[in-house]
This record gives structure tokens, sequence and C-alpha cells, in this order.
């Protein structure tokens, strides 16, 4: 039986909303004896008789979604470049050139595959925040909020994992930053470092390891708690923030998904339009046999940034523990909320939500502009020694 959204009783009370035709086929005998010779005439009955609350907010419902498609077209993707990609030290970047400058589309694939990843953790951010100042946590829905404290967990893991793939040197210094930081956990430490490694420095091993990870470890889990998170939606609906009055209830089949496929559909033309335009670009290959000192302005993607920049200001150690404790607080908020749980206002969370913004987007702020310092003094550093080197090439 489909559970309904709970709310305050005086904002549940709505019209039954009307239907739009087009899913006369879901009542006809013919997919009626298909769904049940599949045991999905039940949960089809209540997928057909779900509804969706509309009030002020309702456009954040939407990220949701959006993120869902995003992960499709990574998968998408990512199947298709990994027909081409060699995983080793010695063949991961002429794979890559290949895959961009040889194969039929194949810049384009790529391109989608690194830019709708980044519009996935957007996305995946947008809709995290958002259903957080909702509450959108509260009773019933604790589990899936945990689900998705989860998927992004995991879509971070997908961003790290796949950096080095390409084997350039920023992706390489990128990944030798990052898996620097592990050592710091009390105990655990050099462990987790060397299992991330394979070896006391990034090598060929590393590229395997985090390639494993990438493509089939962290693609399995995720599909897993995707189907759990997905189905959990499914199963309780969505909610609206505690004295929001709904407006009206339209039907998740067809009208809500009918607006959701518009929204795929802008997104997607916004994503190959970026891609096209912007092409994802390739740096210069890094040789092991020939190391070098890392390039100007190396640094993770940019939702590793406010980690970055806060290792600047504090120890390792203390900014892996501080930040293990805001994921602790960050999971248990479903509990630790009582006031929503009694479908009461609770602006304590609030206020805690939009500090939690404003950090991550100030840390990423000054990381950015600390990056840019940097890589503007080391060519300002470069060009007086270029004009005072010795011409030894001889005159004419």
């Amino acid at each position: 039986m489909m559970i309904e959204t709970t709310q305050s009783p005086s904002h549940d009370i709505v019209t039954e909303p009307a239907r739009t035709s087009g899913l006369s086929f879901i009542k006809s005998r013919y997919f009626r004896n298909l769904a049940e010779s599949a045991h999905l005439d039940q949960p089809l009955e209540a997928l057909y008789h779900k509804t969706v609350p509309i009030h002020k907010h309702s456009f954040w419902y939407y990220f949701g979604g959006l993120t869902l498609f995003f992960f499709g077209i990574q998968l998408i993707t990512g199947i298709l470049l990994l027909i081409y990609y060699a995983p080793t030290a010695e063949g991961a970047h002429k794979s890559v050139e290949m895959i961009i400058t040889q194969v039929p589309f194949g810049w384009l694939i790529r391109s989608l595959h690194s830019w709708s990843a980044n519009a996935l953790v957007l996305s995946m951010f947008i809709h995290m925040f958002s259903m957080f100042l909702m509450k959108s946590y509260r009773t019933p829905r604790e589990i899936m909020w945990l689900t998705g404290v989860l998927l992004l967990l995991l879509m971070l893991g997908f961003g790290f994992t796949g950096y080095l793939l390409p084997w350039d040197q920023t992706a390489y210094f990128a990944t030798k930053i990052g898996t620097e930081v592990p050592k710091a956990i009390p105990v655990f430490g050099d462990m987790t470092a060397g299992l991330l490694r394979g070896s006391k420095e990034v090598s060929g091993t590393t590229l395997i390891r985090l390639f494993a990870l990438h493509v089939g470890v962290l693609p399995l889990i995720a599909l897993l708690v995707v189907l759990a998170h997905v189905t959990l939606t499914g199963l309780l609906g969505t909610t609206s923030p505690v004295g929001t009055p709904i407006k009206r209830r339209v039907y998740f089949l067809p009208d809500y998904v009918l607006g959701e496929g518009i929204v795929w559909l802008i997104g997607f033309g916004v994503l190959l339009t970026v891609a096209f335009l912007y092409p994802w670009q390739l740096g210069k290959a890094y040789d092991l046999a020939k190391p070098t000192e890392p390039p100007a302005g190396v640094h993770p993607e940019w939702y590793f940034m406010f980690l970055f920049q806060t290792l600047r200001y504090v120890p390792e150690m203390v900014a892996i523990i501080g930040f293990t404790l805001v994921l602790i607080f960050w999971t248990a908020v479903p509990w630790l909320d009582r006031r929503s749980k009694a479908n009461k206002k609770s602006p304590l969370f609030t206020i805690i939500g939009i500090i939690a913004i404003l950090y991550i987007a100030t840390m990423t702020t000054l990381a950015y502009i600390a990056v840019g310092n940097e890589a503007s003094a080391e060519a300002t550093a470069a060009k007086p020694a270029a004009v005072a080197a010795p011409n030894t090439g001889g005159g004419k």
C-alpha cells in the first residue's frame, strides 16, 4: 500500500487531482495481465495512484531526478569509454588521446562524461541542501536520508578515483596530494594510503586500483543504493516544509513525470552544448621514468576545493577528525532534529544548513583565489629567469 506524504492535517486536506489523459493502457487487460505475471500489479497500482504535493518550494524536487539523469549519462558514457581505455601507466594517456583524436565522436563522449560528472555532483549538492532545509529527512524518511548521504559519498568517490585515469600531469599530482591526506588518520593512516596507492608513491599500481574501484566496486554499490533510494522515494513520497501550505496535488504519473522529463531534456541540452563548445582538455602525459615538479596551480576538482583550502589552515589530523564528526552529525540529523520530527519548525537546523553552505562556498572561493595567486607568482618568477638565461645557440 502506498504510504502518503505526512504533514500537519490542516495542510493535507486538498481536493483529489484531475488526471491527465494518456495512461489508459495501464488499465488495459493486457497490461494488467503482464503486470500480474511479473508480480508488479500492486506496486504499479500504488504508483498509478501516487500524488506529489505542489507548494512554493516544489521546484527543488526536480534536482533529485536530475541527479539520477546525470548518473545515467555517467553509466552510458563510461561504458563507451571503457571499450577503448587501457588502464596502465604506459597506455592510459595514449588510449585517452586516441579516444579524442581517432574514435568517431570519442572526444564528445569523453567531454559528456567529464562535464556530466561535475553536473551530477552539483545537482546532488543542491538536492541534498534543499532537502535539508526543507527538513525532508523527518519521519518516516530517515532511511531515505541515510541512502542519500551514502550516495553523496559514493559520487565523491567516483570523482576521486576517476581523476587519475587520464594519467596527465595535473591528475597525477592531484592524486598524489589526495592520497597523502589519509596518512594523517590515527592508527590506520599509512595502511589506508598504502591500500589506495599500492606502493609508496603514485604509480601504475595506483592507477589499476583506482580504475578497479571506479569501474567495478563503486558502480555496483552505487546501483544498489540508487535502487534503494528511488524505491524509498516511491514508497514514502515527497514531503513539504513544516508550515508550508500545499497548493494542490498532482499525480506522479503522468503529470510529475512529464515535468521531470522536460527538466531532463533541458539538462541534457545544456550538457550537450557545454560539452560541444568546451571539450574537456587532456594535459601532458606524466612519465614515471622522468619525475617532474607539479605544474603551477595544481589542485583537485572543485567539489574538493573546500577540503583542500581547509588543510591550509589546520593540520591534516584536525581536518580529518573535524570532517568525520561533521559527517556523523549530518548522517544523524533525522534523529537529532526532534522539532522537525514533531512537525514543528526547526530554525536551529536551518541555520546549521546555511552555515554549511556558506562555509563550502567561502572555502572554495578562497581556494581558487589562492591557486590563481600561486600560478601568477610562479609565472612572474619564471619570466626573469628566462630573460637572464644565456643565449647558447650562437649568433648569425
